[in-house]
């Protein structure tokens, strides 16, 4: 016999914990994740929604800041891009739908 899963059920509190040790301690998200006893995907999707988005950087900014706000601002709009194509065949979708 197979015994039920229940879910979990966390508060925002708690999500904002391990995303802290992530983006203010410098843990790794499997680290934190295994010490928190949570999966490392269901703690990376915490950061996603909780971690603050980084500030830009200024005209001092080293070459090493500047690839890495770089790399984040590409995956930004790849995202951004992905969700207007969704919603581009949502509505069509729903066009034809309606007719």
């Amino acid at each position: 016999m197979s015994k039920k899963r229940t879910r979990r059920l966390f508060s925002k509190e708690f999500k904002q914990d391990p995303v802290n040790l992530v983006t203010h301690q410098g843990y790794s998200l499997k680290t934190t994740a295994e010490a928190v006893g949570v999966e490392t995907r269901l703690l990376r999707d915490w950061h996603e929604k909780l971690a603050p988005i980084p500030e830009p950087c200024g005209d001092d900014a080293s070459v090493k800041d500047l690839k890495a706000e770089n790399k984040r601002l590409r995956k930004q709009l790849k995202d951004a891009e992905m969700e207007r194509e969704i919603s581009k065949k949502a509505t069509a979708y729903f066009a034809k739908e309606s007719l």
